[in-house]
């Protein structure tokens, strides 16, 4: 029985602060699944806002570390970054775009 669940990790994932806009990466639209295996492994399938974000492996790292820190049993947390469907503003949460100031 897997340790975590979808909805814990993108709880988790809740506290991971995109560096350059200040917000999370959930509500921003950044994760696009996850997936939890038999193992307690996790992978998170999700993009970036460009494709030359300089800050990409510290997102990784901080969400490896929150899945990871929810149960001291889960097994590897892998980030896959994919390109398609591109990001865009209108995968933002409602909260995310009032953050922001976007109408």
């Amino acid at each position: 029985m897997a340790v975590i669940t979808e909805e814990q990790a993108f709880t988790a994932m809740k506290e991971v602060i995109d560096p350059e806009i200040g917000v999370n990466i959930v509500d921003l639209g950044l994760v696009y699944g996850v997936e939890v295996a038999d193992s307690n492994d996790v992978e998170v399938t999700m993009t970036l806002t460009s494709m030359g974000c300089p800050l990409g492996p510290v997102i990784i790292r901080d969400i490896q570390n929150a899945v990871a820190g929810v149960d001291e049993s889960i097994g590897d947390v892998n980030v896959r970054i994919v390109w398609s469907p591109p990001w865009s503003v209108e995968m933002m949460s409602e909260d995310a775009k009032d953050e922001l100031g976007i109408w």
